[in-house]
């Protein structure tokens, strides 16, 4: 199999065709929101990784990395610097860096950043064509902002009422580990 090609976008590298490639994470494109911190995904729409979703995510104090929620696949996640809160099947739990989490299909879950400074997390997730998501409603995410509004599959409906991520590095990019 070939190198893929990486092209440049608006906030960083992004595979433009099929194939293995290498890129540092200060290189590779990134989205910022903001109700949801910010991450890199490392794939593209057009050449997305049909077996398996990573990114790094960057949690600042306070805010979650997305709504929380369960879906139908594995995932796991490292904390790569920083604290954050992990909010699971009701309980919380304040993470260090190193700190491992794994999450069989069904468990519900969500990060809040915790700490002075942001916190990066490497998030891995299996993917399936029949995958299925719930996004329930949470007395204890919504203390966070991270709950929906009522149970629901859709994550269009779930979403709503937030931004969408744009194409750019976050205001405090400077602070991250992989810029210093």
């Amino acid at each position: 199999m070939p190198e893929a090609r990486l092209e440049e976008r608006e906030s960083g590298l992004a595979p433009a065709s099929e194939g293995w490639f290498v890129v540092n994470v200060r290189d590779a494109e990134w989205f910022t929101s903001n109700d949801f911190g910010s991450g890199c995904v490392f794939e593209s729409k057009e050449f997305a990784f049909p077996q398996l979703g990573i990114n790094v995510s960057i949690l600042e104090p306070g805010k979650p990395n997305c709504l929380y929620h369960s879906e139908s696949q594995q995932e796991d996640f490292l904390v790569l610097s920083g604290e954050c809160r992990l909010l699971v099947d009701g309980e919380e739990r304040l993470l260090r860096q190193w700190d491992f989490v794994h999450c069989p299909a069904g468990v519900e879950h969500v990060f809040v950043g915790a700490g002075d400074e942001p916190c990066a997390v490497l998030m891995v997730g299996f993917r399936s064509e029949d995958e299925q998501l719930l996004y329930p409603a949470s007395a204890l995410a919504a203390r966070y902002g991270a709950s929906a509004e009522e149970e629901t599959s859709d994550p269009r409906q779930a979403y709503a009422p937030f931004e969408r991520a744009r194409p750019e590095r976050p205001a405090y990019w400077d602070r991250l580990p992989w810029s210093r």
